[in-house]
């Protein structure tokens, strides 16, 4: 038989599959039925969002869970829809709740977030109703009264709302109805029992839910009539309530309930046991029989469960019962400790990540409950980050300062979550967090600049240094690459002298160096790294060239060049230590290289001439002997000081004699075979130039014995070189190089048939010297009508301050200028000049005005460096060397051979005053010299013939 159940009524519905969804502080709500396939859909996230589908992915969508929790549903990062990933079974979740809700949680990535998401499970109508028991045994005395009431076990569905039990009905019988009351069924006795005519009664109850399609669960309950039992127990207590803190030990007594029952004997024995209770229940408590001690045998946790609720059975000894509630709470204890979730990281960070930024978001749990629950997160100090917090529970990772990668590149953070309880207790969780490195840091040489240091003529591909550079970047960052800035050394670029290995920085000579070319040079080291953009940085290397002893001593005076010899004049009354000549050579080396020394290997007369070891000069070393041979051959070796020595030698030709006019042949000098053609041709020449020049050659002479009466001088007093623009061509004008302090002028007359020639002094323009050309003639009277005119000049004068020269002006080794004097220079290849005069080296055309003796000093000077062009210049304080050798070499370390030097007929001596020097020179040009015109009108003096002048005169009367 059915019946409706009191309360409720039966309404068939149908479950309509519904998915809502709402929004609200970033949180998303869906509701959807329990036990959908695996795959199927639940709501659209990126539509729900505000996102593009793409998004999802980009930002790394996913649904994050903890270590204990399921996936229950996951995302489909294509269409951005939310769909089942598990089996989810309501009953299995929240048992008989009303409301079941699970909470998952939605991180995106890029900028981070963090979305909470409640499932709420709808249930269906998938368990059935049941009983506890199949079978259920009632013993019922015959003598119970229409209308009694028996208790029955109800029937349990684990489903809830419609779809739980809405009805029972029992199946029609004779006597007994079912009344429902709440959540009690009862058997009401309706119609009295007789045991002696049906002692036992099947009766069949159904219990039916409102799901639809419906489901039923029946039970089949016994009936067996006993003889009369009046009555039932009774708990002392309709709830029995208890509280048990979490983890108690077993065997814990958590509460005692009683009952009693008035009958006596069988019928008011009363034994306990639970009533329809739960496996989960079972497994914890367990209730005495006998004595009603409700104990613990399992582990209570308050995290898997708060509170109990068990239903308690008395029953006496013929099967009357009653029902009571036994309520336990759990209490909490701390008992576990905080749970720190890395939800989200940055890693790798860039080093110029800017302070303030996200790195990371930390959650941190406490399954406890109220102030054991209570979290405080922290980190450990010195590292520039903290935690930040955020949402409940939740820490953001941020930077707090300048990160380095080269000084740090990975940090170890520890984060320590502690909560509240009593004892605290705490965890920690370590995030290893990496630098990544960006190109902030240039190469750094480790010097500030590299010398190197090669000998010259050394082998191309020599290795000269390495620089090294450090670069504290990574990999390609900190890679270095070295290369040449561009520049030029000389004129030539850089990289043709050196060349650098990009990997290793080691320097290489592309060429030979050549230390006389240059000593050192500059070049720029370039260290640049490979990172974007490329940082770099410069380093100067200095390259020295050290010197070898490459060049052998290069003589300047003599001139060794081509076939001409030079000869110098030496007096007879020259005394022991007077200076004759001086030897002048340069060095292209340096040092000790260049330090000169002077030796006379070969000599004609060896104990006559000595040579200064360091200064070259040619000095008598004692007085001329009227027995000593007129010509002196001198062979002297210039050495230098290297390892190993090298030397030059030159040939140095002395005459001595007062005058030219005891000069014998010269043809006993060393001449070179090929003057023989070179005679010839020198002769050729002359014919024929010869009838040109006859006229000028007779106005010049008439000129120089014009002025030779007006101003007289003595001979051998010192003369200064008057400009060859004032001489006619035929005069050998010899200057430049000689070592004497003068310049003398000779009038050459050169014969077809011997290669010797015949001289005479042109008048010098020094009002203390006697015509050159009476110097020649035989006759004394000449000499007198020489000196007529001039008895005061013949005076001998106190040393005159107007030869003092400034240290610039003077010559030799002590000025700027070369020494020069008395030579003869005999040039075969030239009939006339032995070198150009002061015009022609200084390119000037003639003098419009007698110069002064700074200006011919110039002049000579001028005709000195077409000797000397190859080498370096001669500079002041050096003795043969040029300026760059002067520190080395200078004049201490060798004797002034000026203050040795002799001037015929004159005290004066060499110093240095530019006033009187200016003001003489100022006088020596308006008295020493007539302007040109007055020169050329003056009556030229008329040449003595020589006897070798004779001697070529009636040769050419004969021819």
């Amino acid at each position: 038989m059915t019946e409706d159940l009191k309360g409720m009524a039966f309404r068939p519905c149908i479950f309509y599959f519904l998915v809502l969804l709402h929004v609200a502080y970033g949180d998303l709500s869906y509701s959807f039925p329990e036990e959908m396939q695996r795959g199927a859909v639940i709501g659209n996230i990126a539509k729900d969002l505000g996102l593009q589908t793409g998004a999802l992915s980009n930002r790394r969508a996913r649904i994050d869970i903890d270590g204990t929790d399921r996936g229950y549903c996951d995302i489909n990062l294509n269409n951005g829809e939310l769909i089942v990933a598990d089996r989810i079974d309501r009953e299995g979740l929240c048992d008989e709740k009303a409301s079941c809700i699970l909470k998952q949680e939605l991180v995106l990535e890029n900028p981070l977030e963090l979305h909470r998401i409640s499932l709420h499970i709808q249930d269906i109508n998938d368990n059935s109703p049941r009983f506890n028991n199949e079978l259920v045994n009632k013993k019922i005395r015959e003598s119970a009264d229409r209308g009694a009431r028996f208790v029955i076990e109800e029937a349990h569905d684990a489903d809830v709302g419609q779809n739980s039990i809405q009805q029972y009905s029992l199946k029609k019988n004779d006597h007994f109805i079912l009344a429902v009351t709440g959540n009690t069924l009862e058997l009401v006795l309706d119609k009295e029992l007789d045991r002696e005519k049906q002692k036992d009664i099947n009766l069949i109850l159904t219990a039916l839910d409102g799901g639809s399609p419906q489901r039923s669960g029946t039970v089949v309950i016994h009936v067996t009539v006993l003889d009369a039992n009046d009555n039932a127990p009774v708990f002392s207590q309709a709830v029995y309530k208890a509280s048990l803190p979490e983890n108690s030990p077993l065997n814990t007594v958590v509460v005692t309930v009683s009952a009693t029952d008035a009958d006596e004997g069988v019928n008011g024995e009363v034994t306990y046991d639970f009533g329809h209770v739960t496996e989960d229940v079972k497994k914890v408590f367990n209730i005495d029989r006998k004595s009603g001690d409700i104990t613990v045998i399992g582990a209570v946790d308050f995290e898997t469960t708060t509170s109990y609720e068990i239903r308690l059975k008395a029953e006496d000894g013929l099967g009357l019962s009653s029902y009571a509630k036994a309520v336990i709470s759990i209490n909490d204890v701390n008992d576990n400790a905080p749970v720190v979730n890395l939800k989200s990281l940055s890693n790798p960070i860039p080093e110029d990540t800017p302070p303030g930024t996200e790195v990371g978001i930390i959650n941190v749990h406490d399954r406890d409950f109220e102030k054991n629950r209570q979290v405080r997160c922290s980190i450990q100090q010195h590292v520039p980050f903290k935690l930040v917090p955020s949402i409940k529970n939740y820490y953001s990772l941020v930077t707090t300062g300048q990160l380095d990668r080269e000084l740090i590149s990975d940090y170890n953070i520890t984060i320590t979550a502690t909560d509240e309880g009593s004892p605290p207790l705490s965890s920690s969780k370590t995030v290893q967090l990496s630098v990544a490195d960006i190109n902030d840091n240039p190469p750094v040489f480790e010097e500030q600049s590299y010398s190197a240091y090669v000998t010259e003529n050394n082998k191309p591909g020599v290795t000269l240094c390495s620089v090294s550079a450090r670069d504290p970047d990574w990999r390609q960052n900190g890679t270095v690459i070295y290369s040449l800035l561009a520049g030029e050394v000389n004129g030539v670029p850089v990289s043709s002298y050196l060349s650098v290995n990009g990997d290793t920085g080691v320097l290489h000579a592309v060429r030979s160096f050549d230390y006389e070319q240059f000593r050192s040079f500059k070049v720029q080291v370039m260290a640049r790294d490979n990172g974007s953009p490329p940082l770099s940085s410069n380093v100067t290397v200095s390259v020295f060239i050290s010197d070898v002893n490459d060049n052998s001593p290069q003589i300047l005076y003599p001139t060794p060049e081509g076939n001409s010899f030079m000869t110098e004049l030496v007096p007879k009354a020259a005394h022991g230590g007077s200076l004759v000549s001086k030897v002048i050579a340069v060095d292209a080396d340096s040092g000790q290289n260049a330090w000169l020394s002077y030796h006379i290997v070969k000599s004609t007369d060896p104990g006559l001439f000595s040579i200064g070891v360091h200064s070259g000069e040619i000095r008598t070393q004692r007085d001329i002997l009227d027995s000593d041979s007129m010509k002196q051959n001198l062979i002297v070796a210039v050495k230098d000081n290297g390892q190993p020595s090298q030397s030059a030698t030159c040939a140095m030709y002395l005459l001595i004699s007062d005058n030219l006019d005891e000069v014998p042949e010269l043809k006993d000098i060393s001449y070179d075979e090929k003057n023989s053609k070179l005679t010839s041709y020198l002769i050729i020449a002359l014919v024929s130039v010869s009838t040109f020049f006859l006229t000028f050659i007779i106005i010049i002479i008439l000129g120089v014995r014009f002025c030779r009466r007006r101003k007289p001088r003595l001979l051998f007093d010192g003369a200064v070189a008057i400009p060859s623009a004032y001489l006619p061509p035929n005069y050998a004008d010899v200057d430049g190089t000689g070592t004497l302090r003068s310049t003398y002028n000779y009038d050459a007359y050169l014969t077809t048939g011997s290669r010797t020639s015949d001289f005479k002094f042109v008048t010098s323009y020094n009002d203390n010297t006697l015509p050159a050309d009476q110097t020649l003639r035989k006759s004394p009277s000449d000499f007198a009508d020489a000196f007529g005119d001039c008895d005061s000049s013949l005076e001998q004068k106190p040393p005159n301050n107007d030869w003092r020269f400034t240290q610039g002006q003077r010559p030799g080794p002590s000025g700027p200028h070369m020494p020069y004097g008395t030579h003869i220079r005999w040039t075969p290849k030239s009939g006339t000049r032995a070198t150009g005069g002061p015009e022609v080296a200084m390119g000037t055309g003639p003098w419009p005005q007698p110069p002064t003796e700074a200006e011919q000093l110039q002049a000579l000077m001028a005709a000195a460096n077409e000797v000397s062009e190859a080498t370096a210049t001669l500079g002041p304080g050096t003795m043969g060397l040029s300026t760059r050798y002067s520190p080395q070499f200078t004049l201490q370390h060798v004797p002034d051979y000026r203050q040795n030097v002799y001037i015929p007929g004159s005290t004066a001596t060499l110093t240095s005053n530019p006033q009187q020097q200016q003001a003489t020179a100022q006088q020596a040009t308006q008295q020493a010299l007539p302007p040109p015109q007055a020169s050329a009108q003056a009556e030229p003096p008329k040449a003595v013939q020589t006897p070798a002048s004779k001697k070529k005169s009636t040769k050419k009367e004969k021819k």
